[in-house]
């Protein structure tokens, strides 16, 4: 229900752990048959020559949701026990401090935490090992790399912002197995990010947007940004006569092998997306994603079963580590390491097009030396008294639309009376820093209308403060991410609140 991706899945690992999936009945049914590069100007799209990375020759074009949730039946019925609807809340550690397990969140309390009559207090789930699999900036992720000092040797991690929609077209414009990846227009040179379009099977047309969330400038809304570009004469050709079904966002990991954490600590070990190995040039993270549980399991299984184990003892999986640096996850980022911090220069997006073909068609990452990603994302942003304004066109109700019409087509939902699950750690600074200085740019990169400046009725004349629709949330992450002050913790809602994704 809350997986979002494009996505045009690489079933390598796939292969490797369920060999008869296509027996098995594994929703991959649309093969990607032709690839296409473009560069968008504001009225034409230009061909263009795409890395070698980038051949989809032999991946399928899926809905992530019916993917996943087909591997969850593989899984129950091999026997593992699934708890959809729970949501982890709370890290348990042991008296040595190694990770004892996780609790869930208690649910059935009012917004003032009291218990309602539908109360339950959450549950405790105890191991040996704890793999955490949280997605992209997992909110126990953070407590765990602050608590072990896990990205002691390695970048802070840079993210985007993807927003999607999924829709019905005309079949006449239907060209199943077609992938189309584009850069340029609207994105100034300034700012890092390019769109996708995927002909699934069924007249089914799957598109979207990523933004860096280094990007710059406080009035940029990538919400907004994603509603011009399908006004482009290319999309708007494909979306004219179809139907919008769904819509949704998501932050992804994009800073590649520099920015992946140390992976394991006692009692548990980071997999898939929260410890960040998405390959940024193919535009994909399943297969990694995967593979590292794979492997995880592997070593959980023979450190449970080594002879040497102890029952009194934390389990520490060095070895998977290791094991991650001696698979092709490890050789796949490393060849492509270089070509996200290539476009923090003064050339832009063109130094870092032109780095990046030159290193992933001719180089394949075979350079005696590493760029680096120096400064988090938070960071990045400009006052906004150096920034210039961005005027948005309004939505037309046929191919763009208004920011509740999209947060409706992701079936979000969340019970209303109880506590609010976007937390300030001080309430003071949304008006008194973030809008005085960035004049409130969590207005602009929410794309889902959570935050809201209002006036402020209890306050003097014409003063603010800052509203949390925190039932429009669809758990893309970003506000956590991108907030300049760091203000806003994101957490759990109570189990099964949040997006319910369908298509995407």
């Amino acid at each position: 229900a809350h997986t979002l991706s494009g996505a045009v899945l690489e079933p390598r690992a796939l292969n490797e752990l369920i060999p008869d999936w296509k027996e098995k009945g594994a929703p991959l049914n649309q093969p990607a048959l032709e690839d296409k590069m473009k560069l968008f100007t504001k009225n034409y799209a230009i061909p263009l020559p795409h890395p070698p990375q980038m051949t989809n020759t032999g991946n399928y074009i899926v809905s992530l949701s019916n993917y996943v949730k087909w591997l969850g039946e593989q899984a129950e019925e091999a026997g593992v026990e699934v708890f959809p609807g729970f949501a982890a809340s709370e890290i348990l550690y042991n008296e040595d401090g190694s990770v004892k397990g996780i609790a869930t969140n208690d649910v059935g309390l009012d917004k003032n935490f009291q218990p309602k009559e539908e109360f339950e207090r959450g549950m405790e789930f105890h191991a040996k090992v704890t793999l955490f699999a949280e997605g992209c900036h997992g909110s126990l992720t953070k407590k765990l790399v602050r608590k072990f000092n896990l990205r002691e040797n390695s970048d802070p991690q840079t993210y985007g912002i993807g927003i999607k929609e999924v829709w019905k077209i005309d079949p006449k414009k239907s060209k199943p197995g077609t992938v189309v990846h584009a850069l340029g227009w609207p994105i100034d040179n300034a700012t890092y990010g390019g769109s996708f379009i995927y002909h699934m099977g069924d007249d089914m047309l799957s598109l979207g947007l990523v933004i860096g969330l280094d990007y710059e400038n406080p009035y940029l809304s990538p919400y907004k940004e994603f509603q011009r570009w399908k006004h482009h004469p290319y999309v708007k050709d494909l979306l004219e006569g179809g139907e919008c079904l769904s819509y949704g966002a998501r932050a992804l990991n994009e800073g590649g092998l520099q920015s992946i954490p140390k992976l394991y600590f006692p009692g548990g070990a980071l997999i898939g997306c929260t410890a960040g190995f998405l390959n940024l040039i193919k535009i994909k993270g399943t297969h990694t994603a995967m593979k590292s549980g794979m492997l995880a399991a592997e070593s959980a299984y023979a450190a449970i079963t080594a002879d040497n184990y102890e029952e009194d003892k934390p389990i520490v999986l060095e070895d998977f580590e290791q094991k991650v640096k001696d698979s092709w996850i490890w050789k796949e980022l490393n060849e492509i390491r270089n070509c996200r911090p290539s476009f923090h220069t003064p050339l832009g997006n063109i130094g870092g097009v032109i780095y990046s073909g030159i290193d992933t068609i001719l180089l394949k990452g075979r350079t005696p030396w590493t760029f680096h990603n120096t400064t988090p994302d938070h960071e990045r942003l400009r006052v906004a008294t150096n920034a210039q304004k961005i005027d948005y066109p309004k939505p037309d109700g046929v191919i763009s639309f208004d920011l509740l019409t999209s947060v409706s087509r992701t079936g979000t939902n969340h019970a209303e009376n109880q506590p609010v699950h976007l937390r300030l750690k001080d309430k003071d600074i949304p008006v008194e820093r973030n809008l005085k200085i960035y004049d409130g740019p969590e207005g602009r990169f929410c794309p889902a209308g959570v935050y809201e400046f209002v006036d402020n009725e209890a306050g003097p004349a014409g003063s603010k403060r800052l509203q949390i629709n925190s039932q429009n949330c669809i758990h893309c992450k970003t506000c956590d991410i991108k907030d300049p002050s760091q203000n806003i913790d994101w957490t759990v809602p109570e189990g099964g609140g949040g997006p319910q994704y369908t298509y995407t």
